[in-house]
């Protein structure tokens, strides 16, 4: 693996992925629609730091728009695509569902489309932990059935499984979906929940709590995530590498793969690491739950470690610490 192309390199966990291959010497291109989903001078600043190394090259089109992506790819000749580019956030999608069919159902296709043409050696994709929609057996297991999910954004992300399992049939393309839980970590999203407390906290605002606070997520942090993602790009799904609890397909090579924490956390557990990490308590509002949302989200990443050997353990604290100090500094706080 030489060649890399990744989508979404300005957004949250597209620039950390390409930062960790870039320090290891991998060439990277990136991809990005630079929208305006949240604040683009974020997305500028990523990429300043990324432009930095001198293997990093990148362009700009959406995802959707198959005469800028699809050339991008080819004049490239990645060894490898990762995709982790494509309209967020569960509750926009309520409102915007039309954005979500455009860049998450037809931008995916037109990466899918040109990783066939291009010939890689393995083909990542980003789904979401909000695919095991209504479900209540946890912690989720990539074996699970996925046919209840509660949201726009969630029914795109199951979509671009059955989309990639049938492209990987069809085609023989390696393809490996990862399902993330709830990342946070320095250079977040703004939208996310935790960006938001800590910014309503440090400007002397109330912060929403849904369902009344009786939520639970398997944080991740997004170092421990992109560590995830760059082991699995080595674990090319194939029917000679199977493994005990396997998702991998009996008729493709293709598999499904949680990444998380494997480790549950109240929603008020986690708001009060934040307010202990700034020194300040929250003024609360308590709130019920939000339409298409869940109640709690766990990760059974037993898979993830027989592949990769490798199992995400960030301390939440910890990785708390990191995200407020980079939010001071990088606001001025």
């Amino acid at each position: 693996m030489k060649r890399v192309f990744v989508t979404g390199t300005a957004g949250f966990i597209g620039f950390h992925l390409a930062k960790l291959l870039l320090e290891e010497g991998v060439e990277v291109h990136g991809f990005d629609g630079m929208t305006d989903y949240y604040d683009v001078q974020l997305k500028k600043d990523r990429n300043a730091q990324l432009d930095a190394y001198p293997a990093f090259s990148r362009s700009e089109g959406l995802l959707e728009d198959e005469n800028v992506l699809v050339p991008a790819i080819l004049d490239f000749k990645p060894d490898m695509i990762v995709h982790l580019a494509g309209q967020a956030g569960v509750r926009h999608s309520i409102e915007k569902p039309r954005d979500y069919i455009n860049s998450n159902v037809m931008g995916t296709f037109n990466v899918m489309d040109a990783a066939q043409k291009s010939g890689v050696q393995h083909l990542l994709m980003a789904s979401s932990s909000s695919v095991y929609g209504a479900n209540t057996q946890m912690p989720f297991k990539e074996t699970d059935q996925t046919e209840t999910q509660l949201s726009m954004y969630a029914a795109t992300k199951k979509a671009n499984e059955s989309m990639a399992h049938s492209y990987a049939n069809l085609w023989n393309v390696p393809t490996t979906m990862f399902r993330f839980f709830t990342v946070y970590g320095a250079w977040g999203r703004p939208d996310l929940a935790y960006f938001k407390f800590t910014d309503a906290i440090l400007n002397d605002r109330p912060i929403d709590i849904y369902n009344h606070g009786d939520m639970a997520r398997d944080f991740t942090y997004v170092e421990d995530l992109v560590r995830g993602i760059r082991l699995l790009m080595d674990a090319i799904p194939s029917e000679d590498a199977r493994v005990e609890g396997d998702s991998l397909s009996p008729v493709a090579p293709f598999r499904v793969v949680n990444i998380g924490n494997s480790n549950p956390v109240k929603l008020l557990d986690f708001i009060e690491a934040i307010e202990t990490s700034i020194g300040k308590e929250a003024v609360r509002n308590y709130m019920p739950m939000q339409p298409g949302d869940v109640q709690a989200t766990w990760a059974d990443a037993t898979l993830l470690q027989r592949l990769t050997g490798y199992k995400p353990e960030t301390d939440l604290k910890d990785g708390v610490d990191v995200f407020v100090k980079w939010y001071r500094d990088y606001y001025n706080r």
